[in-house]
């Protein structure tokens, strides 16, 4: 694991996004296809807008994996992941040689039988993710699962995540946040060949101390990253305030 710090949201979104983009390429270049895992908030929206904008990639030959996705919501809701993804991703590229979204509104179950059968069959090469403000990667709250090996699985939101989920704005109120989830475990998570962590903002420094201070944990999910030999953390100096030396 390597941590990288910038002055703020905007350099740090950027220098992820660029470190993404190169990645892709060269992984076309040496494989012929990318595997990739892409992540939703808003601490994704600078890393998007640079790969995006990047003319260079070859998106004809990227498969894109969806991180995770609440249960029982449209993607006619603003918080809706897929709507996150189409708009600010799928929406600005041309045709991926194929994507797989998680549908919330289907069966839970079967969604996740489904999108596991599909990600079984290749190898992530690269993950895009973040922290929340309680340390969970991606909906693995705390206590979070680090044994399951089943790719995605049905997850409980705790209640500072939705906390975190209603101060963003994508909710009306904390009641109006779902209580379940479909996440991708952590187990998958960790098998990609390498991960790129962006976490920027002061609300995420206590996390941040917490996965990258202390011990691996599955009360601070993120903290295994610590064990991945390809991680990058891009934080700003906000979100870095409580690291030590």
């Amino acid at each position: 694991m390597k941590i990288e710090i910038f002055e703020d949201a905007a350099e740090l979104g950027k220098a992820a996004g660029k470190r993404a983009a190169v990645q892709i390429k060269e992984t076309i270049s040496s494989k012929g296809e990318a595997n990739i895992i892409l992540a939703t908030g808003t601490s994704q929206f600078p890393v998007l807008q640079i790969l995006t904008d990047d003319a260079s990639i070859d998106w004809g030959q990227v498969n894109m994996f969806h991180l995770d996705e609440y249960i029982g919501i449209p993607i006619s809701h603003k918080a809706s992941f897929r709507k996150y993804l189409t708009e600010r991703f799928l929406d600005r590229v041309s045709a991926l040689k194929s994507y797989h979204l998680i549908n919330g509104e289907n069966d839970p179950y079967a969604e996740c039988k489904r999108l596991n059968a599909l990600i079984s069959q290749v190898q992530i090469d690269l993950a895009l993710v973040g922290i929340g403000e309680n340390g969970h990667l991606a909906f693995n709250d705390p206590p979070a699962d680090f044994e399951t090996t089943e790719p995605y699985i049905v997850v409980d939101l705790d209640e500072a995540c939705r906390k975190q989920q209603w101060g963003e704005g994508w909710f009306a109120t904390l009641e109006d946040v779902p209580k379940k989830a479909i996440s991708m475990s952590i187990q998958q998570i960790i098998q990609s060949n390498e991960i790129i962590c962006s976490v920027p903002d002061e609300r995420k420094a206590t996390a941040v101390s917490n996965c990258l201070n202390g011990v691996v944990s599955h009360l601070h999910p993120a903290s295994i990253l610590q064990n991945h030999p390809n991680c990058t953390i891009f934080l700003d100096k906000h979100s870095a305030s409580q690291l030590k030396k």
